[in-house]
C-alpha cells in the first residue's frame, strides 16, 4: 500500500512540473514589454490680440405699478439704445440678454407682515463691438445715457479655431524635435508618429473687468493679448 502511494505522489508531481514548464514560457511572452516607443510632450502657443468685445449692461427702474416700473424702464433703454446707435453699433449688435418684473415688499418685523410696495423692472442688453478701439466710446455713452449697471466686458477672437490650429502646429513641431533629441542620444532611429493626443483645450485667458455705472468718463480700455495654447502627447516607433 505504502509502495502505491509513493508511485501515485512521485507521478503527480512529475505532472504538475510539466505543465508549469509549459506554462512558463506562455506567462512570460503575455508578461514581455511591449514594443519600443519614444513618448514626448509638445506644447504650442500663438499670441494675439482681441478683435472684438462684448458688454453687458442695463437699466432697472422701480416703481408703485409695474405700468410705472415699466414706462420708467422703457424710457431709460430708449436712451441707451439711441445712444448705442449714436456710436455706430447697429441694432442687430444690440441684443436683450435678461428681461424681468418683481414685486418689492416692505420688510417684515414682530407687529407687521411684509405688503407689497411697488415693482422692480430689469433689462439687461448685450452689446458687440467690432471696432475694439471704440469700447471707451461705448461705455462713456453707456454710463452717460444712463444704464444702471454695466457687467462684465469681454475681449473675444472671431476665429478662436484658426488660431489653435497654428498652436498645433506649432506643438506638433516642439514634440518632433525633442523626440530627434532623445533618438539621437540614444543612438536610435527615429521612425514614424503612432499616435497623438491633445489635453483638453486650454481656454483663451480673456481680459474682463467689471464697473459700475458711476464710473467716470473717458474709461481707459486696454485690450492686450491672449495667449491660446495646445498640449500634445506624442508616440513615435524607433526605425529598424
Amino acid at each position: 500500500m505504502t509502495t502505491r502511494w509513493a508511485t501515485l505522489h512521485i507521478g503527480l508531481f512529475v505532472a504538475l512540473a510539466s505543465i508549469g514548464l509549459a506554462a512558463g514560457p506562455a506567462r512570460a511572452q503575455q508578461q514581455a514589454a511591449p514594443e519600443g516607443r519614444i513618448l514626448v510632450v509638445g506644447e504650442g502657443s500663438v499670441s494675439t490680440a482681441p478683435d472684438y468685445a462684448e458688454i453687458n449692461g442695463g437699466v432697472t427702474t422701480r416703481g408703485k405699478s409695474v405700468k410705472d416700473a415699466s414706462d420708467a424702464n422703457s424710457k431709460l433703454m430708449a436712451a441707451v439704445t439711441g445712444a448705442l446707435q449714436d456710436g455706430g453699433i447697429v441694432a442687430k449688435d444690440i441684443q436683450t440678454s435678461h428681461f424681468s418684473i418683481q414685486p418689492l415688499y416692505t420688510p417684515a418685523d414682530a407687529h407687521n407682515e411684509a405688503k407689497l410696495s411697488g415693482y422692480s423692472v430689469s433689462n439687461q442688453i448685450n452689446v458687440t463691438i467690432h471696432d475694439i478701439g471704440k469700447a471707451g466710446d461705448i461705455l462713456d455713452r453707456l454710463i452717460t445715457a444712463g444704464v444702471t449697471n454695466v457687467g462684465n466686458i469681454q475681449f473675444l477672437h472671431s476665429n478662436p479655431s484658426k488660431l489653435l490650429d497654428q498652436a498645433r502646429e506649432a506643438a506638433v513641431a516642439d514634440a518632433k524635435r525633442k523626440a530627434e533629441i532623445y533618438a539621437k542620444a540614444s543612438g536610435i532611429r527615429l521612425g514614424k508618429v503612432i499616435w497623438i493626443i491633445e489635453e483638453p483645450a486650454f481656454a483663451p485667458s480673456v481680459p474682463m473687468m467689471r464697473m459700475a455705472a458711476a464710473a467716470p468718463a473717458q474709461v481707459p480700455i486696454s485690450v492686450g493679448e491672449d495667449s491660446l495654447h495646445v498640449r500634445i502627447t506624442v508616440g513615435f516607433d524607433i526605425a529598424n
